[in-house]
């Protein structure tokens, strides 16, 4: 969507206009539309004052949905659009303009919304399938539709039990991957919509489609357990056509459809590919095609109720990567740069019959054998029977790794190998350079551990046997994601599988989508529902939602799921003070616990299991206040309240004695506001006699920088973020870390790798061991980067970043950087360079609609101009670029 480069005479355009659903994403749900627009104004001093939006049924605005209205206000964020909600089917035509101090205006950019399906009776086609038994050869399925003429509009509507590819006339209907994704199945399963108007002709069009096992019925889980979600795989299909005289037509998957099977023989998410090419039934989905030997299509007896529009992108390639071959003894080794989410994509000279086989792994064991134990039963392996001479491309289907390097094992030669990244398709949104190329290298590492465990839902790790949304990773993670990636869409549809998957008494899942609950599963003695700091993901995850993208929907839409884990937990404590004491995860992965048992940190699970409630009922609170009732507000703040005075009086004394008890209390006000100064300084004493070495888990660790900093103790926080020595952020990067590693000694100082041995053995798991090098769960501390070494910062009280704080902290260690955030309003920015360490020069953008307040590192002898000008005082700036200069700065010693 391109926007007008000319301004009128006011000096502003309205040059964005998106909705609350991902850009080029059709048939969405039929919600009432939220507008967010960015608005481009070259004259200075101008505020919005009012807007007007028109919705219409054509492109012209000729029929207008409702009358315009002209609304005085300076929302730019999600504001709703009268006219109610969609219909099935339904497109809406949208544009905005704006009023300042300089009058109007003119039209914004166009922005269309369609809506998908939206009612179970728009469904006349079935869903289709084999009855082939689970981890059989991939069904492939044909139909054949002939059409009096070439359609002016066409669209196919489908879903799958299991993944799917589509295609029409031979060719694909989308450039995605792993369709329609992972969701909780039984409740919510996704439609996606397909603009097919290029692909279909007059007279005979053939749609064809493949099936996997998926995340449906395939193994699935560390419990080694398959068909969670059901015995039979099947795909459904509807294409609706619009012919130029505006007739229609429907024609949908149902029992004259026909199937076979092709050159895919196994499909696994874990264990990866097999194909042989010498099954392939080359040009079986094009008209020509020979079919009479394919047999009838089996219906199934799926209903076709938890069918519902995605709200996200699909998986898309992100990006390639070459692998260097290396020649061993009984293999090739392609060695990659990079760790992702993915496969290789190989191009082969070889000879029919020759076998290709692709073996993928993180790191490598001394002497470049693939380290393979971290991956557990997962096979991770994709194998090739050639069926002709020559040059030919090879790519596995339905199936990704979590690998850097990968062995090759084949007779034939060996022409190029590309490492492929795939990821859930979220816009980038912030970036940070600094002068610090290891700090450059620990953000980067981070931002590949996103991409890599996006795909689909929120991933503990890529690569071994689990690949699970673990809630306590979610949450931990959520900020740094929102500060990264536009993951609004991402997070809101993960919470609706939180709320379906909640239990009856409210508690919420380890996992979502919650296998063990469906699958019934059982890990040896551990309760894993409604436990601290994963449970509360159903509060965390939506407050940040709302609070970095300033969408109050998202807490609407999750205010049940908010109160009933609250509730749950109040209940759970039956009249006493405090919540049970049972198995807790804790701060997970304290790297002074046991390393086989993760569990057992220096920090009491009890204190931190009532902390995270009190925490919850603090959000609960600020929910309530914003999109439920004033009773309720005041009831839940109340309990907050009397927990942290139960908390501290009980657990004080005891928390002073470790860092994450020290931050967990800071961060979460457990401790009484008179005794917060001489708790960061407990704290700060604490790094500092450790040099800076961490000493938290997966709860404290995200918790750590930010109550050092916000309590003034911002060269101990440096400290920590720069420390080069084992158990540090940087460690990992002088070991050769492309993405976050789940231990801080993954790999120890003597290159061995860590066992990951665990002491439990659920009965179906052979080995317990837990290692992976590409967990997000303690890039949390990007977040802090961006407000204190980019210096730029949301005012969480003024959601979206309508205001910011500039608060630059310039060090020893860190002489610049550039981080900018592309926000609602536009793009945020500021670049910092320290000269002689006597002169810090500012370069600020700051988007119309935003408020910056300036929290500058000023001393006594500082000079502060911005625009050559003295500003002695001044503590903010509205929308317009700025030099900022401050003379004689505080900079962190370290």
């Amino acid at each position: 969507m391109a926007a007008t480069e000319n301004t009128n005479a006011t000096g502003a355009r309205v040059s964005r206009l998106v909705s609350q659903h991902p850009q080029g994403l059709i048939g969405v749900t039929g919600d009432e539309v939220r507008l967010t627009w960015t608005v481009d104004a070259t004259l200075p001093g101008q505020h919005q004052l009012a807007y007007l939006i028109e919705c219409a049924t054509d492109a012209t605005f000729n029929s207008l949905v409702v009358a315009a209205m002209e609304v005085q206000s300076s929302q730019q964020l999600a504001v709703p659009v009268l006219g109610g909600a969609l219909q099935s089917r339904e497109t809406r035509y949208y544009r905005v303009k704006v009023q300042t101090e300089n009058g109007w205006t003119d039209w914004s950019p166009t922005l269309t919304v369609e809506a998908g399906l939206l009612e179970k009776s728009d469904w006349s086609a079935r869903f289709i399938g084999d009855k082939a038994p689970t981890d059989s050869a991939s069904p492939l399925l044909r139909g054949t539709v002939f059409l009096k003429q070439k359609p002016v509009k066409g669209r196919i509507y489908a879903s799958a039990m299991g993944l799917y590819d589509l295609f029409v006339n031979g060719q694909p209907t989308s450039d995605t991957y792993l369709n329609p994704g992972w969701t909780a199945y039984q409740d919510r399963l996704l439609s996606e919509t397909h603009d097919v108007t290029d692909l279909l002709q007059e007279g005979a069009n053939i749609i064809g489609g493949v099936l996997s096992d998926g995340w449906w019925r395939g193994r699935f889980g560390f419990m080694n357990q398959s068909e969670h979600y059901g015995k039979e795989i099947g795909l459904i299909a509807q294409l609706e056509v619009t012919y130029p005289d505006g007739s229609t037509q429907v024609f949908g998957t149902d029992e004259t459809w026909t199937t076979s099977t092709g050159e895919i023989l196994k499909s696994s998410i874990y264990d990866g590919s097999q194909i042989d090419f010498n099954l392939e039934q080359h040009g079986w989905s094009e008209p020509d095609f020979d079919a009479k030997a394919w047999l009838p299509a089996h219906v199934l007896q799926q209903s076709v109720e938890p069918l519902v529009p995605r709200t996200t992108r699909g998986v898309t390639k992100v990006r390639e990567f070459d692998l260097t071959p290396e020649k061993q003894s009984n293999r090739i080794l392609l060695r990659g740069t990079q760790n992702i989410s993915g496969w290789v994509r190989l191009e082969v000279d070889g000879k029919v019959g020759q076998t290709v086989t692709v073996r993928h792994a993180e790191v490598l064991e001394p002497g470049d054998k693939l380290h393979v134990t971290a991956l557990r039963t997962a096979k991770a392996t994709d194998t090739y029977v050639l069926a002709k001479d020559g040059v030919q491309v090879l790519e596995p289907r339905f199936t990704f790794h979590g690998f850097q390097h990968a062995d090759l094992v084949t007779e034939a030669r060996l022409i190029s190998a590309v490492a492929v990244a795939v990821s859930s398709n979220n816009d980038r949104r912030g970036t940070l350079v600094t002068s610090n190329q290891k700090l450059n290298r620990l953000h980067e590492n981070v931002v590949w551990s996103q991409l890599d465990n996006f795909v689909s839902v929120p991933t503990d790790c890529p690569q071994r046997d689990e690949r699970l949304g673990w809630t306590g990773d979610a949450q931990a993670f959520s900020n740094t994601s929102n500060t990264l990636f536009d993951s609004a869409n991402f997070w809101q549809s993960w919470l609706r599988d939180l709320e379906l998957d909640q239990y009856p008494n409210g508690d919420v899942g380890a996992v979502v989508p919650d296998i063990f609950k469906v699958g019934q599963q059982e890990i040896g003695g551990w309760i894993l529902e409604g436990r601290a700091g994963w449970a509360d993901a159903a509060t965390v995850v939506p407050m940040s939602v709302y609070e970095y993208f300033g969408d109050m929907n998202v807490l609407r839409q999750q205010l049940s799921s908010m109160r009933r884990w609250t509730n749950a937990l109040h209940n759970r404590r039956a009249g006493a003070k405090f919540l049970p004491t049972q198995f807790q995860f804790g701060d997970w992965c304290d790297p002074d616990a046991p390393g086989d048992r993760p569990w057992e940190s220096k920090v009491s699970a009890d204190f931190v299991a009532n902390s995270f409630f009190a925490h919850t009922a603090d959000l609960m609170a600020k929910a309530e206040a914003l999109v439920g009732t004033e009773v309720g507000a005041q009831h839940y703040a109340e309990m907050a309240k009397d927990l942290k005075h139960d908390i501290w009086e009980r657990f004080g004394e005891e928390a002073k004695t470790t860092t994450a008890g020290c931050a967990i209390a800071i961060e979460f006000e457990i401790v009484p506001q008179d005794q917060r100064a001489q708790l960061a300084q407990i704290l700060a004493a604490m790094v500092t006699a450790d040099n800076g070495k961490i000493t938290t888990g997966f709860l404290g660790t995200p918790l750590i920088l930010h109550a050092l900093s916000k309590t003034g103790h911002i060269e101990q926080a440096y400290q920590m973020l720069l420390r080069t020595e084992f158990r540090s952020w940087l460690y990992a990067v002088d070991k050769g870390a492309t993405t976050i590693w789940e231990r801080w000694d993954a790999i120890r100082e003597d290159g061995s790798i860590h066992s990951g041995a665990m002491d439990t053995n659920p009965e179906g798991q052979d080995d317990a061991s837990m290692i992976s090098f590409n967990h997000y769960a303690y890039g949390a501390v990007v977040d802090w980067m961006y407000r204190n070494v980019g210096g730029l910062a949301p005012v969480l009280e003024q959601p979206g970043y309508q205001q910011v704080v500039v608060a630059p902290r310039p060090a020893k260690g860190v002489q610049k950087a550039n981080a900018s955030l592309r926000t609602g309003f536009g793009t945020l920015a500021l670049k910092w360079q320290l000269t002689n360490q006597e002169r810090l020069t500012m370069e600020l953008r700051v988007p119309f609609g935003v408020l910056a307040n300036l929290e500058l590192p000023t001393t006594p002898e500082s000079k502060v101009t911005i625009n050559g000008t003295d500003v002695a005082g001044l503590k903010s700036l509205e929308y317009g670029s700025y030099q900022i200069v401050v003379t004689n700065p505080e900079v962190v010693s370290v």
